[in-house]
């Protein structure tokens, strides 16, 4: 990529345009929206089946089989604290890589791949859960709503506690 950017000078300035800017996948849990950052996105996908795994943390929805790949899939609303969804919701999977290994984070539905300037995030508030600070690298205010953006590698050192 660097070779790209250095030989072809639109190229370059064309990165220097979007490097002050960030890409989101958006998911909703418990109509909280949040933020994941889109280089981690592997998947989105409705779960056919979720297998249960006997004497797994209650964070952990159960394992996938994505493409051959034995997949843990992490219940986002238990690392938050919070409720089940209402009976009869069918959830949505986002599949995440942490080092070699793939998690799917079961949330509510996804929403839509936004960009945001980086000079839009701000801290957490002092007011947000300390459950949820300790997942966030900070929000962005929206027009009509909080964007919270998750730091994926906390949630899933959380989600194994």
């Amino acid at each position: 990529m660097n070779q790209l950017t250095t030989t072809t000078p639109g190229r370059s300035a064309i990165a220097a345009a979007h490097a002050d800017e960030q890409v989101f996948v958006t998911i909703y849990v418990a109509k909280q929206l949040f933020g994941i950052p889109v280089e981690r996105v592997q998947d989105i996908l409705i779960p056919e089946k979720i297998a249960h795994i006997p004497l797994a943390p209650t964070e952990i929805a159960g394992a996938i089989n994505l493409r051959g790949r034995i997949v843990t899939v992490v219940d986002v609303r238990q690392c938050l604290g919070l409720k089940p969804p209402p009976a009869g919701t069918t959830p949505m999977c986002v599949t995440v890589e942490q080092g070699a290994e793939l998690y799917s984070l079961k949330v509510d539905s996804v929403g839509a791949v936004i960009n945001m300037p980086s000079e839009r995030i701000e801290r957490n508030p002092t007011t947000l859960d300390q459950r949820w600070r300790s997942i966030s690298v900070g929000v962005i205010q929206l027009e009509e709503e909080l964007l919270i953006l998750l730091d994926i590698d906390s949630l899933l050192g959380f989600a194994g506690r």
